[in-house]
């Protein structure tokens, strides 16, 4: 096992076996208002949040927004984002070919940024939700104080995802020109939205301190 560095003790270092987590000394804390109670308190004196040493049933919470979230991004890269309709004609993009559009007219850094956060970002928070799922029974290349980091990662950047859905609904609500030109959100802009809430409640279904439970 690893070594670490304790404060205060004389500049020595103890084994990660000699420390005690929090549910061995038969404590629980609340993961609402961080207050900690003995365990096999239910709940909570200081907020009223049910007290549990491990969220019940948290990998297949995980594992079932995860798949409905999958589900929802596919018709969501396929079906038309953004539907432009003139006097003459009527345009409609996917995520990718709008992403595309506006780098052709010179906006390359819109387009940039479009296609990070519609498609790097989501695929990547796909593939952390699913290696730290997958890893919690199997040794893993990081340790546990790094996947610990990657979760609290996928957790910060979920609500950037929804920036294409964001501007989709500022246009439509700002290009309503009548009979001259209108901006619609597509299908794809509602299978995305639902694509990243779903993402966003699998990430916050994981429970985190079961990766510590598997270090130790």
């Amino acid at each position: 096992m690893p070594l670490v560095d304790l404060a205060g003790a004389g500049g020595g270092t103890l084994s990660a076996e000699a420390l005690t987590s929090a549910r061995e000394a038969g404590l629980v804390g609340c993961t609402r208002c961080t207050r900690v109670w003995p365990r096999g308190t239910r709940v909570c004196g200081r907020c009223g949040g049910a007290l549990h040493s491990r969220r019940p049933q948290s990998l297949q919470r995980v594992w079932g927004w995860w798949f409905a979230g999958l589900i929802c991004y596919i018709p969501a890269n396929l079906y038309p984002m953004l539907r432009t309709r003139t006097l003459l004609t009527v345009q409609e993009d996917t995520i990718v070919g709008g992403a595309i559009e506006l780098a052709t007219h010179g906006a390359l850094a819109v387009a940039l940024i479009v296609l990070i956060a519609s498609v790097a970002i989501p695929v990547a928070k796909f593939m952390a939700i699913a290696y730290l799922a997958l890893n919690l029974g199997h040794r893993a290349r990081l340790t546990a104080h790094r996947r610990q980091q990657l979760y609290e990662l996928v957790e910060f950047i979920g609500r950037w995802s929804m920036i294409d859905v964001f501007v989709v609904a500022i246009l439509s609500s700002l290009v309503q020109l009548n009979a001259i030109a209108t901006i619609n959100p597509g299908p794809a802009a509602f299978t995305f939205a639902l694509s990243v809430i779903f993402t966003m409640l699998s990430a916050q279904s994981f429970d985190s301190r079961m990766i510590w439970d598997r270090a130790a």
